[in-house]
């Protein structure tokens, strides 16, 4: 009998369960044993096998509607100390686990990967990609389940608490998660019709200077004041924070990190050191807005799932049980159009850093674009308007020629700042 293994890795995303879901039932159809594995890889790095569910048709019965997931997730690195991963392996076999499944990002992907090395073929490994970030390195225009969830429960939150600015005549800046790439800020910002939406790949180089997310953000405030709108909100990535210059956040250094190394963003207050800048640089000049600040993205992790990844999930999680008795190993395992296709982890892996590839915004396609040119921001075009520029710089407080060199667009600042 075939032992196949499930985990959870990573932070939740809507439609662990369906995977979870359709992998135990199409496993238990083909005559298979399936055990649930707590926890992540927390329990197995320490060499520990008695955290585990047995798992058949009834324990998942229409478990694909609701969010989280009934294994938990974790976090845990098995890859940062050999013996780690040697005692992962180790107890993978002492369970008769033959066959793993891993749901989860890209750091879960790298342990995956690992996991796969170690067993030397003795252990056959699927990894299905999740994560509201949706960046990891799936073929073009495929999205990783969960992300089109938390885009449409993130889209409703913003929508609510722009009506809020509408009738309180004031601005919130909305900090959406996204570690290394802004497609969920840019969804959800692009879908609601925020004002501004700001993502760290439209910043050119590998670091971002805090004023210039300032200017972007007073830029957009005193445009709008200029057409009459007091209000407004702005969606920014959370990325932001972790590619600011070190000396214009000296807090980072203060902030922990998680298992895997990456500063915890969510204990990073982006939307009010923002609030309290651009406040600041507008009272300087005598002007006075109204700002608040909001986190958005424990909401979304865990709300139930859309049709859409009800859908996908259920053909992942059939699609890597499939895999994995057809004899396939290191795959991860994704749908495009309406066929599975295994992608071999090696084509996921970045060849310098060794760590699974960032699929980012690409700021040069039309999507983007698109957004880009439906947002309020002060562009080259308002700063070559004279009766514009006016306007714009008369609501920041500013001279025209101050504000032309203020909210020169991002790589085009000429003449230093005001």
């Amino acid at each position: 009998m075939n032992t196949f293994g499930i985990l959870c890795g990573g932070g939740p995303a809507p439609g662990l369960n369906g995977v979870i879901a359709a992998a135990t039932r199409a496993a238990r159809l083909r005559g298979a044993r399936v055990i649930g594995i707590l926890d992540g890889f927390a329990h197995l790095m320490k060499g520990e096998t008695g955290h585990v569910l047995e798992l058949d048709e009834g324990a998942v019965e229409g478990i694909h509607l609701r969010g989280g997931s009934i294994l938990r997730t974790s976090r845990a690195n098995p890859t940062r100390r050999e013996e780690d991963l040697r005692r992962v392996v180790e107890a993978l076999g002492g369970l008769g686990v033959d066959s793993l499944i891993t749901i989860g990002g890209d750091d879960t992907a790298f342990s995956a990967r690992r996991v796969a090395e170690a067993a030397g073929g003795r252990i056959r490994v699927a990894h299905v990609p999740k994560t509201i970030d949706n960046d990891l390195p799936l073929p073009p225009g495929i999205p990783t389940f969960g992300f089109e969830t938390a885009r449409e429960h993130g889209t409703t939150v913003v929508e609510r608490i722009a009506e809020d600015c509408r009738t309180t005549g004031r601005w919130f800046f909305l900090i959406l998660m996204g570690r290394q790439a802004g497609h969920l800020a840019l969804g959800v910002g692009k879908a609601a019709g925020a004002a501004v939406t700001l993502i760290p790949e439209e910043f050119p180089g590998g670091k971002i200077r805090l004023d210039d997310v300032v200017r972007i953000l007073e830029g957009a405030i005193a445009k709008r004041l200029a057409l009459g709108r007091p209000d407004g909100v702005a969606v920014i990535a959370e990325g932001i924070a972790e590619r600011l210059e070190e000396s214009d956040l000296e807090l980072l250094k203060e902030i922990p990190r998680d298992e895997h190394g990456h500063i915890r963003l969510a204990e990073v207050p982006l939307g009010r050191i923002l609030r309290r800048a651009v406040a600041d640089s507008f009272a300087r000049r005598g002007i006075s807005v109204k700002l608040g600040d909001k986190d958005v993205g424990y909401e979304l992790r865990c709300g139930y799932p859309t049709a859409f990844d009800r859908d996908y999930t259920l053909d992942l999680g059939v699609g890597a049980v499939e895999a994995l008795f057809a004899g396939r190993s290191a795959v991860m395992v994704t749908r495009r159009e309406e066929r599975i296709e295994l992608v071999p982890f090696e084509r996921l892996m970045d060849p310098e850093s060794g760590r699974t590839r960032v699929r980012g915004v690409d700021v040069k396609g039309d999507s983007y674009r698109a957004a880009r040119l439906l947002q309020v921001r002060v562009e080259a075009e308002d700063l070559a308007d004279p009766q514009r520029l006016a306007a714009i710089a008369r609501a920041a407080g500013l001279t025209p020629e101050e504000a032309r060199v203020r909210f020169a667009p991002i790589g085009q600042e000429a003449g230093g700042r005001a």
